[in-house]
Order: C-alpha cells, then sequence, then structure tokens
C-alpha cells in the first residue's frame, strides 16, 4: 500500500501540473558549519534527499558559510560525515563563500539602484529605531545618502578601511512594514575574523537572509525547503531576488514544514555548545546528546533514523515528537538485526555443587531468532558461574519467577537448576549461591527431562570464561520534557544527574573481538552498543535502550 503524499509533495506535484519542468526540479540541504548536527537536522537531510530520491532530482549539500566567528572545518567535516552515514549522497558539494565576490557585486548593484545603503550607525541604535509589530520603525539618518557615497563607503569597508561595528549595509525597503524583517534588515557587516575557507580574504561577510536566496539562484535550487521559523523570512527572500530583476533563470521557490521538536531533550546549537563548555557533557559526540554523532555512538543505526522520521511525518505547524517514538524505531530495527549475547551487569557468584570440577562443555545460542539463518553460537559453560543479582532473593513470594531457596529455574541455552543455600560475607551481604543441576535438562537435548517446564529463565556467563567489560548506562539528559520551555529558568537545572552511571560487568567470550559500532541484544538487559573507545585490551559497551519502555511507566 502506498502512503499518501505530504504537503510537499503536494506542491511539488501541482507545479508540474502547472508546467514546471521535472527536468528543473533541485533541492538542497544548507547547514551552517557552526555545531554538528542533530535529531533536527535529521528531519531536513531525509525530507530533501528522499524528495530526490523519489523524483530522481539532483540535491546540493551547501555549506552556509557566513559567519568565521562561529565556523570551523570540523564542523564541515563532521557534517559530511553525518549526511553520509545515514546512506545519502549529495550531487554538489557548495559553499555560501564560493559566492562573495558575486553576492558583493549584486549588493553594489542594489547600492546603484537605490535599495541599499551604508548605515554607520551602532547595532543598538539600530536595532532601537526597528519598532515593534504595532508601531513602525524609524529611518535611519543615513538611509538617504547618495548613492555614490554608499558605493564609495561599501568599497572602503570591503578594503578593510574602517572598523567592526562602525558600517553595515542595510537593504532599503520600507521602515513601516508589517513584517518588521522588512525593515531595512542589514545586509553586510565587517568582521576581521579569519574563515575556515576563504583565509583573511574578506572582511565584510554577507548575513544569511541576504545570502540564502541568492546562494539558491545560483545553484539553481528550484524548491528551497526551510523549517517553520523561516516563514517571515520567504519575503525578505522574495524581495531580494525580485530587486535584482530581470533574472535571466528559474526564481527558486522557499516553502516551510514543521521543524523536529523532541522532548526530553534541546537542540540549539548554542545550548549544545553550552553543555559541552561547562562540563555536563563530554563532547558532541556524547551519547546523552541528540547530535547524530551523539545518537550514533548511543548505537543508533541510520535506518533507525530514516525509519523515525518517515513515522514522525512531514507537518505544518510544529509539534514535539515524544522520546519514546524514537526508542521504539531503534528497538524495531535492533531486535531484527542484533546478535544475541549474555552479559551480567551485577554479578553475584553461582556455584553448581554436583557439576563436576575443572569440567567445560559448549552449549549452543541463538544468534537471532528473527533471522534464523544466521545459526547459532557456542557458550563456554562450567562449575561457576555469574548471574545478576536481583536475579535471586533467599526468600520470595509466589510472583517472584526467578532463583531462590528450593526453587527451579532454568539457565538460559543450558540446564534447570535449584537453588540450596547461600555464602554471606561478615556484612551479611550474599557473596555465593550453591545450587544444583538436573543433568538431563540441557536445552534442546531432546530428554524427557530437558522438556521440562519452569517458570523463570535466567542469563548467565561462565566466570572463569568471563570478559571483563566497562558499561555505561545512560539515560534521559534532562528530567523533564520541555528543558528549555520556561525561558526564566536555566534550562541546565533540568539536567537528569543520573543520565550516566558506569559499572564494571561480565560478557560472554564471544564479543573479545567486536568492534566499535556493532550492536548487540544483551539478553533481557536491552540493546547495548560496542564504544569507540573499546579495544582488545578494554571492552566498552554503551546501552542504547532497554527492551521495553520503562520510562513511560515511570512517569505515568
Amino acid at each position: 500500500m502506498e502512503r499518501p503524499l505530504h504537503f510537499i509533495e503536494h506542491i511539488i506535484e501541482e507545479d508540474f501540473a502547472s508546467g514546471f519542468s521535472k527536468q528543473n526540479l533541485r533541492f538542497r540541504f544548507p547547514p551552517e558549519p557552526n555545531g554538528y548536527l542533530h535529531i533536527g537536522h535529521v528531519k531536513a537531510i531525509c525530507l530533501n534527499f528522499n524528495l530526490g530520491e523519489c523524483y530522481n532530482a539532483p540535491v546540493n549539500l551547501r555549506f552556509d558559510d557566513t559567519n568565521p566567528a562561529k565556523e570551523e572545518q570540523q564542523f564541515v567535516d563532521a557534517i559530511k560525515e553525518n549526511i553520509s552515514w545515514l546512506g545519502y549522497q549529495w550531487d554538489s558539494e557548495c559553499y555560501a563563500s564560493d559566492y562573495f565576490d558575486q553576492l558583493y557585486d549584486w549588493a553594489q548593484e542594489l547600492i546603484s539602484r537605490g535599495l541599499a545603503y551604508v548605515d554607520s550607525q551602532d547595532s543598538e541604535t539600530i536595532a532601537s529605531q526597528k519598532g515593534t509589530p504595532t508601531s513602525p520603525g524609524i529611518n535611519s539618518p543615513f538611509r538617504d545618502r547618495p548613492i555614490e557615497e554608499n558605493q564609495q563607503l561599501f568599497a572602503e569597508m570591503k578594503a578593510g578601511k574602517h572598523k567592526e561595528g562602525t558600517h553595515v549595509l542595510r537593504a532599503k525597503i520600507d521602515m513601516s512594514a508589517p513584517n518588521m524583517l522588512l525593515r531595512d534588515p542589514v545586509m553586510y557587516r565587517i568582521l576581521f575574523k579569519i574563515h575556515h575557507r576563504t583565509g583573511d580574504s574578506w572582511c565584510i561577510y554577507p548575513l544569511y537572509d541576504w545570502t540564502h536566496g541568492q546562494s539558491d539562484y545560483i545553484e539553481q535550487v528550484s524548491h528551497s525547503l526551510c523549517s517553520l521559523e523561516f516563514k517571515p523570512h520567504r519575503d525578505l527572500y522574495n524581495w531580494f531576488l525580485e530587486a535584482l530583476s530581470p533574472l535571466d533563470k528559474i526564481a527558486p521557490k522557499q516553502r516551510e514544514f514543521a521543524r523536529m521538536n523532541l522532548s526530553y531533550t534541546v537542540t540549539s546549537k548554542r545550548k549544545l555548545m553550552e553543555l559541552i563548555q561547562e562540563g555536563v557533557v563530554k563532547d558532541w559526540d556524547d551519547p546523552r546528546l541528540p547530535t547524530i554523532a551523539g545518537l550514533r555512538r548511543r548505537g543508533y543505526t541510520p535506518a533507525s533514523l530514516r525509519n523515525f522520521v518517515d513515522a514522525a511525518g512531514v507537518a505544518k505547524r510544529d509539534n514535539v515528537i515524544d522520546m519514546s517514538l524514537l526508542e521504539y524505531s531503534i528497538r524495531e530495527d535492533l531486535n531484527i538485526k542484533a546478535p544475541r549475547v549474555m552479559a551480567v551487569l551485577n554479578p553475584v557468584k553461582l556455584t553448581i555443587s554436583n557439576y563436576p570440577e575443572g569440567k567445560e562443555e559448549l552449549l549452543e545460542g541463538e544468534i537471532n531468532p528473527e533471522q534464523p539463518e544466521l545459526g547459532s553460537r557456542t557458550i563456554p559453560f562450567s562449575k561457576h558461574l555469574l548471574i545478576e543479582r536481583e536475579d535471586f532473593k533467599e526468600e520470595a513470594n509466589r510472583k517472584f519467577f526467578r532463583l531462590t531457596i528450593d526453587k527451579e529455574v532454568r539457565l538460559k541455552n543450558g540446564y534447570i537448576i535449584k537453588g540450596e543455600s547461600v555464602i554471606k560475607d561478615a556484612s551479611g551481604n550474599i557473596t555465593e549461591i550453591i545450587c544444583t543441576y538436573d543433568p538431563e535438562s540441557k536445552s534442546g537435548s531432546g530428554t524427557e527431562a530437558s522438556m521440562r517446564k519452569v517458570k523463570g529463565t535466567l542469563h548467565w556467563v561462565s566466570e572463569p570464561h568471563a570478559l571483563a567489560a566497562e558499561v555505561r548506562l545512560y539515560d534521559r539528559l534532562f528530567q523533564v520534557s520541555a528543558p528549555d520551555q520556561d525561558k526564566e529558568v536555566d534550562f541546565k537545572s533540568h539536567v537528569n544527574p543520573s543520565s550516566l552511571s558506569i559499572i564494571k560487568a561480565y560478557v560472554e567470550p564471544s564479543l573479545k573481538t567486536a568492534k566499535a559500532f556493532e550492536n548487540f541484544q544483551f539478553q533481557r538487559l536491552g540493546y547495548f552498543v560496542v564504544d569507540a573507545d573499546s579495544d582488545l585490551n578494554k571492552l566498552v559497551f554503551n546501552k542504547t535502550v532497554g527492551l521495553r519502555d520503562t520510562w513511560a511507566k515511570q512517569n505515568n
């Protein structure tokens, strides 16, 4: 069954019906290289590249690199890596900085036609003259500067003859326009900063609104798709294009879609940077962050993120998507893909008293029940095992289906055991559980004993064969669903102090050669991924998500 078209696709289909040629269809993803991409960008990436795939149209990757004070090459490299990891390939790699000469020439053209002027007021004064949504702005005293003087001053700004903050170039539109963005917006400012691509060739830099539409035009982007907060900018986008008319090529069309707002997180690059700089998280790829790099390190897969975006849909109005939908997407993906292994996170020793000392055997365990064609793996078994401490109680009620004294449970892929006694330390803590096993009850042996039904099944690892591992247990970074909603409260006050805990665990020996970013299901515990810090000398795993949504139950 085919899915219905979303509203952007309807717009494109209507353009085709009006005579627009499919040959002229082109999209772009235009990130600013001033930080790492996050889950909100995933929606924009998927929207543009999926449209490109659907209509067999090219998609450009264009870096809107107009602010050298905040942009770095490392962000450019990370953005390219993230998009490739998601499974997309762009047609042309473009940079707004490639168009600086053309943008400057066009700005001079607007000056020569009386549509732009140099304002010599400071930014605070200019802002104070903007007016309010219900009252008009005030004309700058420099608004009617002679064209020749504006041309000379703008050329001097480009030549570095004026200090930062002394002049800006503004479009000459309408200081009483209902849309305040049309009240003579700033087009250029002076910045003596080294640009990551152009070096010190420029000391004036164009602002986003002046750069964006013109860059789309140069690249012949047909449909410029922006998030909803840019809808008020559309009038200005069109004004600049019309001011430069007659243009001899196709004018791009800006259309807006609702951005991806996710509960229990923040996606502002400024706020993400603040979390990093203040040491709340380690870096842009911290698994608690909603950055693509962080999600990848947490264990999210490209397919899970693309499926999540598809499930969230393309909307016209802003909404908040619950984190549980993202977690559901990764569970669904990893349930099919992730190999099953056994690990014990909070171990207590279990000794089978009637199992021969020194005996070892290999048991068979499925790799993934969703992919039976993968076959099985071997798991070493011995007299001395480790199980989860919470899987045993000396005394328990009838609803406790795990191990207790005089009660039988099955060891996963192994034998039925029965609790007999415990050994405690001087403080009364259990240090060892003594049990017996039924030698005829091995799983899959085909004997009558192996078919016996017991209510509980426990995972385990053989103590002499187990590998020590560092396991990082991650929880949601914030304790409230909208941490930055109240502008009067520092969003960092909502940080979850238990968002990360690091424990020493034990895993089955098949994981010895596991590689970074490989996903596994720790049976009965959840999905985990090998961290980038892991190597042959130190296994490190990150918890991706539990086997079920326990957070929703805790917060209802």
